[in-house]
């Protein structure tokens, strides 16, 4: 779709007045991004903003880039660029972790695997704020290895039954949906039995249980699934094909295409660390000084290689989960790297703050959170192995599940005797 600059001022004009109008402005000593642990989120909470995201849809400024006929605009990534832009000072609705995997990974998959039918339904809803997504991809027995879950869908007749459990589903408490992965071949290799549901969070069945963090948080939930029925109204893709759906979503969710700029975007000198600095009076110790161009270096690497990676997706037109997983291990690298700088700068000063003081705890907060990257989404081994194998053409690791049917996988490891025949 070419589009001419004038027809994107006039809609970033448009915009403008319209959010000058109707939508407060968002208090700049209030951080557009708070750090895992430090703004929980509550379901009187999320209802708020449900309010204010309709609005966003009712006047045309929700889903701007995504499908007219599945309730989006239709316009292109420049419109939506645009608006965001002009929107940077507002306050725009607030979902917490939930918001990203909803309309980041979630919404983006569906776009790409799912039935018309079931984008006719979903979208809009997810557009105006009426339906929330979780992540029911993990499992406890699973590990990294996405594709050895045992929840299963069992076909009843015209229905499904799910039973199984799954962990680490961030903002699953206050979710409405979870697209969740299960098993519905156990008579093939495990990566061809697998199938994809929509699951509703209040569904008879189904139970949610968060999980207290080490930063005093719960975002991350544990899903338990007992006899829970579902329909072929609620599946995304096709039956038995659930892989391919999840590379997808990999790809959305290790950050394909965020050009976004990282901690003060690639030409300010990491400025959370240049205002701890001074607000601790360390601004002129060299030492100090080092540290924070150390961090604008690595800042400014990653966000080109983000930009680089994203330049490749579009001009390849296709998903990558071997070029995504570069973004990913950058991410899962250099996040810890900044959180021990910011401790470093902190010193003593960074272990105590007063209760309710954002800027006091955030380095802490940091800190606690540092290895979430490093993990959450795929390991930086997983993402290494990606590489070396999907971009670098290097032999597979061995492997001695790969063409067995999952059934006998389970069968063998449940007799595996450690002994060498």
């Amino acid at each position: 779709m070419s589009t001419q600059p004038s027809e994107v001022e006039e809609f970033r004009e448009q915009a403008r007045r319209w959010l000058a109008e109707n939508l407060p402005e968002r208090d700049p000593s209030t951080p557009a991004v708070r750090p895992r642990g430090t703004d929980h989120k509550t379901i009187e909470g999320i209802a708020s903003q449900r309010g204010v995201q309709r609005k966003l849809y009712d006047a045309g400024y929700a889903g701007i880039s995504w499908p007219a006929e599945y309730g989006g605009q239709g316009l292109t990534p420049a419109h939506e660029r645009a608006f965001y832009q002009v929107a940077q000072g507002y306050a725009l609705p607030d979902f917490g972790v939930a918001g990203g995997t909803t309309f980041g990974v979630c919404a983006q998959t569906m776009l790409a695997h799912a039935s018309s039918r079931f984008l006719r339904y979903h979208i809009p809803r997810i557009l105006a704020g009426e339906e929330l997504w979780a992540q029911f991809f993990s499992e406890p027995g699973a590990g990294s290895d996405l594709a050895g879950v045992r929840t299963s869908a069992t076909r009843d007749g015209d229905r499904w039954i799910l039973n199984g459990s799954k962990v680490w589903s961030s903002g699953a408490y206050y979710s409405d949906y979870g697209m969740c992965l299960a098993r519905t071949n156990w008579e093939v290799p495990k990566h061809r039995g697998l199938t994809w549901f929509a699951v509703r969070t209040d569904a008879t069945g189904v139970t949610i249980q968060p999980i207290r963090e080490i930063n005093g948080d719960a975002e991350f939930c544990e899903e338990f699934f007992d006899d829970v029925e579902l329909s072929d109204d609620d599946i995304i893709g096709e039956v038995n094909h659930g892989w391919a759906v999840a590379q997808t979503m990999l790809v959305y969710e290790r950050g394909s295409g965020n050009t976004r700029t990282g901690p003060g975007g690639t030409r300010q000198l990491a400025p959370d660390l240049v205002a701890l600095a001074r607000r601790l009076g360390r601004e002129k110790d060299p030492s100090v000084r080092q540290l924070i161009a150390r961090a604008h270096i690595n800042d400014y690497a990653y966000t080109q290689l983000l930009d680089r990676l994203a330049g490749i997706m579009r001009n390849s037109g296709g998903i990558d989960p071997g070029v995504a997983a570069y973004g990913k291990l950058a991410m899962g690298t250099f996040t810890p790297i900044r959180a021990r700088i910011g401790m470093e700068v902190g010193r003593g000063a960074a272990l105590l703050w007063e209760r309710d003081d954002f800027d006091g705890m955030v380095t802490s907060i940091n800190y606690l959170n540092a290895r979430v990257m490093s993990i959450a989404g795929g390991t930086n081994e997983m993402q290494r192995n990606g590489i070396g194998e999907r971009v670098l053409g290097l032999p597979r690791e061995p492997s001695f599940d790969t063409d067995k049917p999952f059934n006998q996988v389970i069968r063998d490891a449940e007799h595996w005797t450690g002994k060498v025949r």
